[in-house]
């Protein structure tokens, strides 16, 4: 498959310390990729990169099939929020727009008013940007990122900021962008229910590496289920567990045990742990939420 986005080992290091250690990443054409991580994980460096804002230090990444250097006219087709939108703050948000829109060679004021308007900031009227709050400058630094109708857009913490209404109106819009167009997004954000809402492919950062890529549908057939297992002897419903072949498995400090793994196989476990005198007195399977599954992820990487 031909990827709009690749990179292969990326790595990048401030001094001795490893931003992003061996990073690679696949981000298909139409594709929402779900950029995940806690702060400081490595997702802004590694999207910093991708749009050429700083050096790698090892490995390699292309982007529209142009390997790191050959840049070309690679920038005009990408639209950029990372960490604090660049604002013209003494100018109102219209204004913003449409120095942005002339700066891509973009003329009259139909592409300007039209930005205003899908980011809702329509009735900001003349309200100079060093006013706005912070939910405020977020939806314009989306607007102009969101300029020239770009095939790639990224997106660095998107809805820091927004309120609940807010995060669902930007959700929506990409969502209809990404449909209607078949713009690439690129969103990180350290909050996976969230971003679960709207991406279709998963990248999951820990200390600089990666941890985990995946697909929606793969990383949400791992969240599918667990079983829940309560004994009256949990280490040695553990030792039995071992022994019929279970290894995805934690046990609580309340004796609780709960597997993740081999989910048709409840009968075995009750038969097994009876057959060694162990008793059960529960065991269900339950749904696991995407949050729940990423925290145990990073977890065993820390």
């Amino acid at each position: 498959m031909n990827y709009i986005i690749e990179t292969d080992a990326l790595s990048k290091k401030y001094g001795k310390k490893k931003a992003l250690d061996s990073v690679s990443i696949h981000i298909g054409q139409g594709d929402i990729y779900g950029l995940v991580g806690r702060n400081g994980a490595g997702k802004t460096t590694l999207m910093k990169i991708i749009c050429g804002l700083i050096k790698k230090s090892g490995g390699s990444y292309s982007v529209f099939g142009k390997k790191d250097g050959e840049v070309g006219n690679i920038m005009q087709r990408m639209g950029l929020l990372i960490e604090s939108p660049g604002l013209y703050t003494e100018y109102d948000a219209l204004t913003n727009l449409k120095i942005k829109c002339k700066l891509l060679g973009i003329r009259g004021d139909e592409e300007p008013k039209r930005l205003l308007e899908l980011v809702g900031l329509e009735n900001a009227g003349t309200k100079k940007a060093k006013h706005y709050s912070l939910g405020m400058k977020q939806r314009l630094g989306i607007g102009i990122a969101l300029a020239g109708r770009p095939d790639i857009v990224v997106l660095d913490e998107p809805i820091n900021g927004l309120d609940p209404q807010g995060i669902v109106e930007i959700r929506d819009m990409i969502r209809a962008i990404n449909k209607e167009n078949g713009t690439t997004f690129i969103i990180s954000s350290h909050i996976l229910d969230e971003l679960s809402k709207i991406a279709t492919k998963y990248g999951i950062i820990n200390f600089g590496r990666l941890v985990e890529e995946s697909s929606a549908e793969e990383l949400f057939s791992k969240c599918e289920s667990r079983i829940e297992l309560l004994t009256d002897n949990a280490s040695a419903a553990a030792t039995v567990l071992e022994k019929i072949g279970f290894s995805d498995f934690k046990v609580s400090d309340s004796g609780r045990i709960r597997i993740y793994e081999q989910f048709d196989r409840t009968g075995d476990i009750t038969l097994a742990l009876a057959s060694q005198g162990v008793t059960t007195f529960e065991i269900v399977k339950k749904l696991e939420s995407v949050e729940n599954y990423y925290m145990r992820l990073v977890q065993g990487t820390c």
